[in-house]
């Protein structure tokens, strides 16, 4: 019996690479032009923790990466109406890496026109554009002993 060597793992910045390849890459400017314009849906993929910290692109809508595909599948007990394969939506996390990724499966699920911002909440943030807290009314408060 011979013994076989398992396939090398697959690099993640290299899935990231190959799913940019594939989809809508804007930048922050971009993105805010399209916002501004209210013909995209503007998805944070952040998790929950990032997004109360941080805050979000004024308008966008929370979806956690982990939830993602059984959010926008309409045979899901999870599906949220905001998706629906006809609008456009650019996705946005921390750096780029994460949305891309996600806008990949989105288009893969039948969603046809999907970018990412590559730069990120990160990029955005930088670039000194508005952005909009959700502490304020937030059911989900961390207890202060998580710093």
């Amino acid at each position: 019996m011979t013994e076989q060597t398992p396939p090398p793992v697959i690099k993640a910045w290299d899935m990231v690479a190959a799913a940019k390849a594939e989809i809508d890459n804007l930048t922050v400017d971009e993105t805010d032009a399209e916002r501004q314009a209210g013909s995209t849906v503007i998805v944070d993929i952040r998790d929950f923790r990032e997004v109360y910290q941080t805050g979000k692109v004024p308008g966008a809508v929370h979806a956690p990466r982990g939830m993602l595909e059984f959010w926008i599948d309409p045979e899901s007990e999870y599906y949220r109406k905001v998706f629906s394969p006809e609008n456009r939506y650019v996705l946005y996390c921390a750096g780029g890496g994460r949305s891309a990724l996600a806008a990949k499966v989105m288009k893969d699920m039948g969603y046809p026109d999907v970018g990412h911002m590559e730069a990120g909440f990160g990029g955005w943030a930088d670039a000194g554009l508005e952005t909009e807290s959700i502490q304020e009314g937030s059911k989900w408060v961390p207890s202060s002993d998580q710093g």
